[in-house]
């Protein structure tokens, strides 16, 4: 099969389920490769401010948290992580069945595509928060507003790296629902991991 990013495979021969447990089972082993690397020291030299301190009506375009090393680590954890579940996929009988007909080197570009599309769709979030005056790690004040920053906060990097993927290969509306139903919960989990060893302030 050549390799085309509009995704040349038949959207009726894929599992949507199949498609989505094999996203999450590598953002998973992804998600550990940065809560690793988090807690390394060597990510220290990393934790440069992705708006280099620039602002935008005297507030912060992005905030002191959204720094150089999450990147550094997450979009080449995840094409390591596409490509290593496409390799055991495609050596067990009937695993690669219903999953996107991709050599495991173009898995890995589709990793390095959603991972970008993961960590970029946090950014809009990050910039309206700063610019409705809400610091890095805080919530809104108002019941509603917690409410709804809790969920866009779960929600954003999920829609990002289902939109990277949509560009490249087929994605139905049952694998975003899916994804979209679990993804969340596994993102909280792995933010309360960050706070608990110490390299997040708080639960976000």
């Amino acid at each position: 099969m050549s390799w085309t990013w509009t995704g040349s495979a038949d959207p009726s021969t894929l599992d949507p389920l199949r498609c989505a447990l094999f996203l999450i089972s590598a953002f998973i082993l992804a998600g550990a490769a940065q809560t690793w690397w988090f807690k390394s020291p060597r990510s220290a030299r990393f934790a440069l401010p992705l708006d280099g301190g620039r602002t935008l009506r005297g507030r912060r375009l992005l905030g002191a948290n959204k720094t150089w090393k999450g990147f550094v680590v997450m979009v080449p954890a995840a094409m390591v992580a596409f490509a290593l579940l496409a390799t055991a996929a495609r050596a067990l009988p009937g695993l690669s069945e219903g999953l996107w007909p991709l050599t495991p080197l173009q898995y890995a570009l589709l990793g390095g595509s959603a991972a970008l599309g993961f960590m970029l769709g946090e950014l809009p979030n990050s910039f309206m928060k700063r610019q409705l005056g809400i610091a890095p790690g805080s919530a809104p004040t108002s019941p509603w507003g917690r409410w709804l920053g809790f969920a866009v906060d779960r929600l954003d990097s999920i829609v990002g790296m289902l939109l990277a993927l949509s560009l490249l290969v087929p994605v139905s509306w049952r694998v975003w629902l899916f994804v979209l139903a679990v993804g969340p919960a596994i993102h909280w989990l792995f933010n309360v991991a960050l706070y608990a060893l110490g390299v997040k302030a708080r639960p976000a």
